[in-house]
């Protein structure tokens, strides 16, 4: 089993409360129906499949989204019109499914330990940052059917190890796995998804997902037209106010300070189609106008966020609110 040398994975702060108390309500609504989702550990539980890689290795793999209404609905499955878009491009793999076996090219090397070394002072950037999963040449979680949909089928274990969101170990007499989610927010509520990959090497380990590059390759970069683009858009935000306690809490510093989940914001949730588990990653960066203005505050919905840009108050890397380039694939389990 690999050593994680320092994680900076679960809630463990005052939210986890506050999101029970929602839970108690019933206005969160799973949308992934075939997962049983813990609403006090924020885990979820998915069933199992088995593949086979072209070398004639066996891996375990879960399927979180399809691209076909019908096929998600009989799966229990996240519908997501927007995966058809990917078709045809290296965001996609090629499988088959002989005998109730998935058979596809490439899997993951799960061997490498996972690396993050948190700023002591600001979290974010990470002194050191590596990730615990790598994709073989030619991987991708995204899978094009011989009937022509794709769906959202993510390795997560084989003979090299497992994946880092994995909590315990492979149920495989239940054929099941437990996988910790992530607590962020949209249209002003609550969501909660699990990242299984992320397509840039730096970012992947803070997620603590498989590094995939190929997904990159998705159409769409900074779209969001359910016509083209494969993403949806998601914004981690930089510097958000820090502490435990506080009710602005939020980012990625506030994160790898070890503080709870960094509470990014989606632009969208499976109940329309514009929603796709390639989040698009827009990272929003404070300004120092918008700290000494008093605003730099805890957001929940999108539209605020880029509002915000507009006015000034958010920034990006590159010197503006926009993507970064870059996808991290984080199928929902429930949002309300």
């Amino acid at each position: 089993m690999k050593r994680i040398l320092v994680a900076v994975l679960a809630a463990t702060t005052s939210l986890a409360a506050v999101s029970t108390r929602v839970d108690a309500s019933g206005s969160r609504k799973q949308t992934l129906t075939s997962a049983v989702e813990d609403r006090v550990a924020n885990t979820a539980t998915l069933p199992l499949h088995r593949g086979i890689d072209a070398g004639g290795e066996s891996f375990w793999y879960v399927v979180t989204d399809s691209s076909n209404k019908k096929d998600a609905r009989s799966r229990g499955v996240n519908y997501s019109p927007k995966l058809a878009n990917a078709r045809g491009t290296s965001a996609v793999q090629s499988g088959s499914i002989i005998n109730g076996v998935l058979h596809v090219a490439a899997s993951v090397d799960f061997s490498p330990t996972r690396v993050v070394v948190p700023d002591p002072t600001i979290g974010f950037p990470p002194l050191a940052a590596s990730p615990g999963s790598v994709a073989e040449d030619g991987y991708t979680p995204l899978l094009a059917l011989p009937n022509g949909v794709v769906i959202n089928a993510p390795h997560i274990a084989n003979d090299s190890g497992v994946h880092d969101k994995l909590v315990g170990t492979l149920d495989l007499v239940a054929g099941t796995a437990t996988f910790r989610e992530t607590e962020g927010f949209y249209n002003g509520k609550e969501i909660y998804y699990v990242s299984f990959e992320v397509s840039n090497p730096d970012v992947a380990p803070l997620e603590g997902g498989t590094f995939a590059p190929a997904l990159n390759a998705a159409p769409g970069i900074g779209s969001n037209d359910p016509k083209t683009s494969a993403r949806s858009q998601i914004a981690p935000f930089v510097n958000g106010q820090t502490g435990i306690d506080n009710p602005n809490r939020q980012g990625l510093n506030s994160a790898l300070l070890g503080q709870g989940d960094p509470l990014n914001v989606t632009n969208s949730a499976p109940h329309n189609d514009k929603y796709s588990p390639l989040w698009d990653a827009h990272p929003a960066i404070w300004t120092d106008a918008a700290i000494a203005a008093g605003v730099r505050t805890r957001q929940m919905e999108f539209d605020d966020v880029s509002e915000l840009a507009d006015d000034g108050f958010i920034t990006g890397p590159a010197g503006f609110f926009g993507p970064a380039g870059f996808i991290v694939n984080c199928p929902v389990i429930s949002f309300g």
